[in-house]
């Protein structure tokens, strides 16, 4: 059977339900849909071990956030888009407590720069409320981490993310990355969240050790745009709609190296979404308003 490629729980769950044709209860695993600030929101939790091994993720909660209206710039749409995206982070994360957020992947690679780009909107205050802790009292310590990619640093991020949280101490990591998506319609305009951690470079299909609490000792919560596709499954999806069900793995991907698919204008995309993002972690961990966010930034 040909294995489609996501990242996002949300099509997880689509592709077994897709495999099963909808007439097997899935066991384990709660979906839930709202809107926030007008833009859709898909919950899945994975509540046990049967959710896990049906979708192949973490037990934990995964948010998605559907930002394809962003994209029509109607009123007010960056803001709302931050308020839902910081909205559902916060509801994650602990009330209290130092944050560190890390911005994993590759800033000269445009698909793989969410991570350093969103790093580029959020507030370091960790340091000012050392220096100057009356001025800064209100806000929560945050520092952050562009942690760069093993073929330019010759460090796994998992190595150098764990070294920095041992001599930082934070309460929680807020790790930023790229994912792929199944669906060509869901790159650059879903956000999904999670309190399960993250697998660096999963989003250009180089996975490395992964961000978690087991591998870092406090809980991680990450934040993902899927920006690429896989070129197998993408064929595979567009084979199935041309009435070719069954699918030959080994044809589709025949020992070739990992093709991935991105968009057109990938570059103003990710630049757009990745301050989005930025500007949302600002949202879920400080008392702040998008106009005093900017002043600060700025």
């Amino acid at each position: 059977m040909f294995i489609k490629r996501t990242d996002l729980a949300l099509e997880a769950r689509e592709l077994w339900q897709e495999s099963t044709e909808k007439t097997t209860r899935l066991s384990g695993v709660k979906a839930t849909k709202t809107k926030e600030e007008g833009y859709p929101v898909t919950r899945v939790d994975i509540l046990d071990q049967r959710g896990e091994v049906a979708l192949g993720k973490p037990q934990g909660s995964y948010r998605t956030v559907d930002l394809t209206s962003f994209w029509q710039r109607k009123a007010d749409f960056f803001g709302r888009a931050v308020r839902a995206v910081g909205g559902q982070l916060k509801a994650l994360l602990p009330d209290s407590g130092p944050a560190l957020v890390v911005g994993l992947g590759n800033a000269a690679l445009t698909a793989d720069a969410v991570g350093p780009l969103a790093a580029d909107s959020v507030l370091v205050t960790r340091h000012l409320i050392a220096a100057m802790p009356k001025h800064f009292a209100g806000f929560r310590p945050v520092a952050v981490f562009r942690c760069g990619v093993l073929g330019t640093t010759g460090v796994e991020s998992a190595e150098s993310v764990r070294g920095l949280v041992e001599q930082v101490k934070p309460a929680l990591v807020i790790a930023v990355d790229a994912l792929a998506a199944r669906r060509v319609g869901r790159m650059c305009t879903t956000v999904q969240l999670t309190d399960t951690g993250i697998v660096p470079g999963s989003g250009v299909g180089n996975h490395r050790a992964a961000l978690n609490r087991e591998t870092l000792g406090v809980p991680v919560f990450s934040v993902g745009i899927p920006t690429v596709v896989d070129a197998a499954t993408l064929a595979a999806d567009l084979l199935e709609e041309a009435g070719i069900p069954e699918l030959d793995e080994t044809r589709l991907r025949h020992n070739r190296q990992p093709l991935m698919v991105t968009t057109r204008d990938i570059d103003q995309q990710v630049r757009d979404l990745s301050k989005v993002v930025g500007y949302g972690i600002n949202w879920a961990l400080q008392d702040l308003e998008i106009e005093e966010i900017n002043a600060l930034l700025s």
